[in-house]
């Protein structure tokens, strides 16, 4: 299992962003186009970042919306996920 046990509100907006893209983060890093200290960073970006509130709002009404909102630290790398998948 992959998580984050130390920053699961992190490790789950973070995953919840890259869902909305289409991007499964345990399943990248599992098939090795996405390595476990790639994925830290994103969690660490998202656990440093002041939007965890609007973000979970954000979340709970996207519903597969076309990309991360602009707030989102990791906005880009998971853009860029999304192209690798």
């Amino acid at each position: 299992m992959i998580g984050y046990s130390e920053t699961p509100l992190a490790w789950g907006l973070t995953r919840g962003m890259a869902r909305v893209l289409g991007v499964n983060l345990a399943a990248a890093v599992v098939e090795g186009w996405l390595s476990r200290k790639e994925l830290g960073h994103l969690v660490d970006r998202c656990e440093a970042c002041s939007q965890k509130a609007a973000c979970s709002a954000w979340l709970a009404t996207a519903a597969g919306g076309p990309c991360p909102p602009v707030f989102c630290p990791n906005k880009s790398a998971l853009e860029v996920l999304s192209l690798r998948h």
